[in-house]
């Protein structure tokens, strides 16, 4: 997820009250769930800088009848950070797929197969649509799983439309970027 801030995220899962971080992890985990999981380390780490920055401070600790773990909460300075980057628009990005636009450029320069390439990667982006469709339906798939697969199969859709016209355009890109 472009632009998704870790740490916004987690003053976010804080706001609810006291957590510590196997606690913020999980729900982390279970909220964003077309996410890559967050790796425990990364998890402490933010939280580390959380601290440090003053947006969340330690809350003591609590052992639930097993090892000691330390609380954390969000101080009044996080809430207004967070207040600002929820506030925040998101820049359009115009540029989502330049990425596959500097492939296709790169195989056209290198005389690879760009439409090679371009059959490829709609492969991928078709097997990932399948997998994130399996997801939204599976029973008892919640609302925010549902909405979030609804969103990557947007924009995966919108990226497979792009390749199909570039495609159809790979004659004319070809004399444009590699001229004979």
């Amino acid at each position: 997820m472009i632009g998704m801030s870790t740490r916004h995220i987690l003053l976010g899962l804080l706001a609810g009250g006291p957590s510590h971080g196997y606690d913020l992890k999980r729900r982390h985990d279970e909220r964003f769930p077309q996410a890559r999981p967050l790796a425990y380390g990364q998890v402490y780490t933010t939280l580390q800088r959380l601290v440090r920055d003053g947006l969340a401070e330690v809350d003591g600790t609590d052992s639930d009848g097993g090892p000691e773990r330390t609380l954390y909460r969000s101080t009044d300075e996080g809430a207004r950070e967070l207040a600002r980057w929820t506030g925040e628009v998101a820049p359009p990005a115009p540029f989502v797929t330049n990425e596959i636009f500097a492939k296709v450029v790169v195989s056209i320069l290198a005389s690879a197969d760009p439409a090679g390439y371009l059959r490829a990667q709609r492969e991928a982006h078709m097997a990932r649509m399948r997998e994130l469709t399996a997801v939204k339906t599976a029973p008892g798939a919640d609302l925010a799983t549902v909405l979030s697969a609804d969103y990557a199969l947007s924009h995966l859709d919108a990226d497979l439309r792009w390749m199909t016209t570039t495609a159809a355009r790979l004659t004319t890109l070809t004399a444009e970027v590699h001229p004979a």
